[in-house]
């Protein structure tokens, strides 16, 4: 039904009870509620329903840093450690399984890397933080890790690929007021218009978009992206007034029942009661990183991603009380190196995602023989 108003089915008839919230309290349609007065038992399920649900909705999603938990080759729980493999990069964990005999190591997110996990995601910090790739790679040879700086950069497209392909899947528990805005960046050298929309409530960068225009481009790809990522729509959309935010608000998000509309607040003033600061901010981010690029070389560049990643995620921000934005929307990465815990739990899943895979194609090879 609705927020104020419910239908209860009774337990021993075959007929449903009108549960409507009022100014006085909810009120029944059965007879104890409308003859007795009493708070009948259909009132007390909706307000439990009522606990319930925020109960869930405060419940935050944890990742934690993953554990070798059983062993590669025969799925046997029973490990113990077994010393140190040494490489080039770092030491790595070795196990022996009391089940098959054998022993084995996993350096899960990093196999054939030459840099150590610890490297690769402190490059990974240092660069999403304002350095640039050079400095990236200075700093790492002070450490005693002799890498390029265009090391740093594939390691940015590979492992912000399969961060983003993991993160897309989590649902953040969103507000019904967002904020959407552009700002001018130089792709080649070329003008375009990175527009991204941002939850006002936990400052939770939802979805972006690069075009080549400002005020005609069409931004429903955007639209479509937030709505999906967020599992619903917002109930007000704050913009700087821009055409093609109205128009895709009517196109992608008009109802004909009024009261289910999103509000729609065009407004380009940096005081006053309701304006587009907070948006504002988030575009001086991106403007901070760019200037160390010095532009990006494609419209499609990681990089982009790479920053919203760890705006989302790893950015503590004083306007959250130094909270990311994901906390405050309900996802907690745990552990002290946030980068590695998502890398591995990335990991996990997409391996897990190819073995369904092969498992598939190989039952559906049986049955066809």
């Amino acid at each position: 039904m609705s927020d104020s108003q419910y239908k209860v089915h009774s337990q021993r008839l075959d007929k449903e009870y009108d549960v409507v919230s009022t100014e006085t309290g909810w009120y029944c349609s059965c007879q104890d509620s409308v003859y007795r007065g009493v708070r009948c038992k259909h009132q007390i399920a909706v307000e439990l329903s009522f606990i319930l649900r925020k109960i869930v909705a405060k419940e935050p999603i944890r990742i934690h840093p993953v554990s070798i938990q059983e062993c590669i080759f025969c799925r046997s729980v029973n490990l113990r450690k077994f010393g140190v493999r040494k490489t080039k990069a770092g030491g790595i964990q070795r196990f022996l399984c009391a089940g098959c005999g054998r022993t084995f190591s996993v350096n899960l997110g990093f196999e054939g890397m030459r840099a150590s996990p610890q490297a690769i995601t402190s490059a990974m910090q240092l660069y999403f933080t304002g350095e640039s790739l050079r400095g990236v790679q200075k700093f790492l040879r002070l450490q005693g890790v002799n890498i390029s700086h265009i090391s740093v950069l594939n390691w940015i497209r590979k492992y912000v690929g399969l961060m983003h392909t993991y993160l897309d899947s989590l649902a953040p528990q969103l507000g019904d007021t967002w904020r959407t805005d552009e700002l001018f960046l130089k792709v080649k050298g070329n003008m375009k218009y990175l527009f991204a929309m941002m939850d006002d409530d936990t400052r939770f960068w939802i979805a972006q978009q690069v075009s080549d225009t400002k005020g005609t481009s069409d931004v429903r790809p955007m639209f479509k992206e937030a709505e999906a990522k967020a599992g619903k729509r917002p109930k007000v959309l704050i913009s700087d007034g821009a055409f093609n935010f109205g128009e895709a608000t009517i196109k992608e998000w008009w109802t004909q029942r009024k009261e289910t509309r999103v509000q729609h607040i065009r407004d380009i003033r940096l005081d006053g009661m309701v304006h587009n600061n907070k948006m504002e901010r988030l575009n001086g981010e991106v403007r901070d990183r760019e200037k160390v690029m010095r532009g990006v070389k494609r419209a499609d560049t990681p990089i982009l991603r790479g920053y919203q990643i760890y705006h989302n995620y790893l950015r503590q921000h004083e306007g959250l009380n130094g909270q990311t934005p994901s906390e405050r929307a309900g996802i907690r990465i745990e552990g002290q190196n946030k980068w590695l815990t998502i890398i591995q739990n990335a990991t996990r899943i997409n391996m897990d995602t190819r073995r369904c895979g092969v498992n598939a194609k190989m039952e559906k090879g049986h049955q066809t023989v």
